[in-house]
């Protein structure tokens, strides 16, 4: 039995604090520091945010007002050339006015003019050519070519030889003219197409690949129409053997396909011609055929590859049956195509220095 000392003493209290076991007000002094640190930590985390934000509009600035810059001087370099060599028309404004918006565009629509700018630099050399006429630099093959044509491809019938241009004039019905003109309309649209179907299928290297082998081989025909500037068939039918500087462009037999459709498409088309003589090779059929080659080797399906002979086939047979080109262009068309391929895919990308810049513009264009 306790005593009334015992009783009277006071029980030590059952609540003890351990060195872990923090105290309450201990508990509300850290909660308040937690509190004051995130506090700070949010402050720091708005300011590092706003930072980046202003450093990302300025570097946006900076990147829209050089991408404007950048255009606006290419364009008017461009426009001024044109002007100081040949005389600004409606196109050529066009085609500086399509540059700056699309370089000017969404991150896609820069991409793809720069890519597509490679089919802009071929027209510009194209269309430059008015400058300078290949008849100044070396004589215009005209009657040569024709009896070399005659001599190795002529039809003998009832006793004359003909040349295939002058065979089908003869045979001409306005079916074979319809499909004739309907085939040679391809002869641009068709690699811009497939040019385009590489960019947006995400084959940019392809697509790099095909634009500049294209530049390439027109280059090669560019070239040969200076060494040996040639007339067409069409000329002969027109003017004889004589040369004469001052001959307009004209749609040759294509314009019984503008007759057809009531429209001189061809006839429009033709004012715009850089050159005359320049049939020997016929880059119409070089077109498809690269194409044709691309198709092979990309492994595309073998529908797609039958249309491009197709296409091929039936520019060759146009360009003939028109009056455009004799068989010798037409074949010197597919060696043009054949040589270019080959020298641009076993040389040029197997050159370091060719290859850097390939890999840039595949690059810019991603």
């Amino acid at each position: 039995m306790k005593s009334l000392k015992d009783l009277s003493s006071p029980r030590p209290s059952t609540i003890s604090y351990t060195p872990s076991s923090p105290s309450p007000v201990e508990k509300i002094q850290r909660s308040l520091s937690i509190s004051s640190s995130r506090s700070c930590e949010t402050k720091q985390l708005l300011i590092v945010d706003a930072d980046s934000v202003s450093l990302s509009t300025k570097t946006f600035c900076r990147s829209r007002i050089g991408y404007l810059i950048t255009s606006l001087v290419l364009s008017a370099a461009y426009l001024l050339l044109t002007q100081v060599l040949i005389g600004l028309s409606v196109e050529h404004v066009l085609i500086a006015l399509l540059f700056t918006l699309l370089y000017n565009g969404t991150s896609t629509t820069r991409k793809f003019i720069i890519g597509f700018s490679i089919f802009i630099v071929y027209w510009i050399i194209f269309d430059y050519m008015k400058a300078f006429p290949n008849y100044r630099l070396r004589p215009v093959a005209i009657q040569s070519l024709y009896s070399l044509e005659k001599s190795l491809f002529g039809l003998c019938i009832k006793g004359t030889r003909y040349t295939h241009n002058e065979f089908w004039r003869l045979k001409a019905t306005p079916a074979l003219t319809l499909m004739s003109g309907l085939f040679y309309l391809t002869w641009i649209p068709l690699p811009l197409s497939f040019a385009g179907y590489l960019f947006f299928s995400k084959k940019r290297k392809a697509f790099i690949h095909f634009s500049l082998n294209f530049l390439f081989i027109n280059l090669i025909g560019f070239a040969i129409y200076y060494i040996y500037p040639s007339a067409p068939p069409w000329y002969i039918e027109e003017h004889g053997f004589w040369f004469d500087p001052d001959t307009t462009p004209s749609p040759g037999r294509l314009r019984d396909f503008d007759s057809i459709i009531g429209w001189p498409l061809f006839g429009l088309i033709y004012s715009k011609s850089s050159n005359i003589f320049a049939t020997m090779p016929s880059l119409h059929v070089s077109y498809p055929s690269l194409v044709t080659f691309y198709g092979l080797k990309l492994r595309l399906p073998l529908p797609s590859i039958i249309i491009f002979i197709i296409i091929t086939t039936g520019i060759s047979f146009s360009a003939v049956y028109t009056s455009h080109h004799y068989i010798l262009d037409v074949l010197a068309g597919i060696t043009t195509a054949s040589l270019g391929f080959a020298v641009f895919t076993f040389f040029l990308l197997q050159s370091v220095l060719f290859s850097k810049f390939v890999n840039l513009l595949i690059k810019e264009t991603r």
